[in-house]
C-alpha cells in the first residue's frame, strides 16, 4: 500500500490570490439580492412579479455554488502526496478534466476541459485531486490564459515536479452568444514548466497523450 506523505506550509495569514478575496469587505446576502433585483429593473421587467420574485434568492444562491473557489485554498488539496510508487518517473497525464467556469469580463458561461501533465519527483498525488485543482480555479472569475497559468504553477509550487503541463481547451459564451456571435469556436491555452518546456520530446509526449498534434509554443511559459 502506498504510504502517504503530508507537505507542511505555514497557512497563509492574509488574503492573496489563492486564499479569494478579503471576507470583510463581502456584501451581505440582503445587499447581493438587492443588487440582483436592481439589474432586473434595468433590464426592463418587474422584480415582484411571480415569476421573478424569488429570482434575486436564487441567483444569489447559484453565485456561492458557482464561486465557491473564493472560499478554498487549492494548496490544500494538493498537501497529501505518496511516496510509495515503485521507482516510477514518468509522465503522469490526467486529461478531459470537465469544468465550468465564467469568464471576468462578461460573467458568461466558459465551458471546457483541462489536461494536466507532470513528471514527479519521488512523489505524486491522487489524480482526484487534480480534478479538485481545476474545479478551484474554474469556480472564480476568470480568463482562460490565468487559469492555465494558475494551475500549473500551484502544481509546480507545491509538488516540486520536474516539470508541470496544462492545456485548457474552451468555449466562451461572451462570444457565441453576445458580441460576434461564433458558435463552434474553441480556444486552446497551454503552460509548460521545466522538463515541459525545455525538452520537445518531453512536451511532444503530452501533446499525443491528449490528443494534441504538433508543438504548443513554450515563449513565456507556453502560455
Amino acid at each position: 500500500m502506498d504510504k502517504a506523505v503530508t507537505t507542511k506550509r505555514p497557512r497563509a495569514k492574509e488574503a492573496g490570490p489563492d486564499k479569494g478575496p478579503d471576507k470583510a469587505a463581502k456584501p451581505s446576502r440582503a445587499e447581493a439580492e438587492a443588487a440582483v433585483r436592481t439589474l432586473i429593473r434595468w433590464a426592463g421587467d418587474d422584480p415582484d412579479r411571480e415569476g421573478l420574485r424569488a429570482t434575486p434568492a436564487r441567483v444569489v444562491r447559484a453565485y456561492e455554488e458557482w464561486f465557491a473557489g473564493y472560499n478554498d485554498d487549492p494548496r490544500e488539496y494538493l498537501k497529501r502526496t505518496f511516496e510509495e510508487t515503485g521507482g516510477y518517473d514518468e509522465v503522469v497525464v490526467l486529461r478531459d478534466i470537465r469544468f465550468e467556469s465564467f469568464c471576468e469580463h462578461h460573467i458568461a458561461p466558459i465551458i471546457g476541459r483541462v489536461h494536466i501533465g507532470y513528471m514527479p519527483r519521488n512523489r505524486v498525488v491522487g489524480i482526484s485531486k487534480l480534478a479538485r485543482l481545476v474545479e478551484v480555479y474554474a469556480r472564480r472569475l476568470q480568463i482562460q490564459e490565468k487559469m492555465t497559468a494558475e494551475i500549473a504553477s500551484c502544481l509546480d509550487a507545491v509538488l516540486k515536479p520536474h516539470g508541470v503541463a496544462v492545456v485548457t481547451e474552451a468555449t466562451h459564451q461572451c462570444m457565441t452568444t453576445r458580441g460576434v456571435h461564433k458558435p463552434g469556436v474553441t480556444m486552446v491555452t497551454s503552460r509548460m514548466l521545466g522538463v515541459f518546456r525545455d525538452h520537445a520530446e518531453t512536451r511532444q509526449e503530452f501533446l499525443s497523450a491528449i490528443g494534441i498534434r504538433g508543438v504548443v509554443s513554450t515563449a513565456n511559459g507556453g502560455g
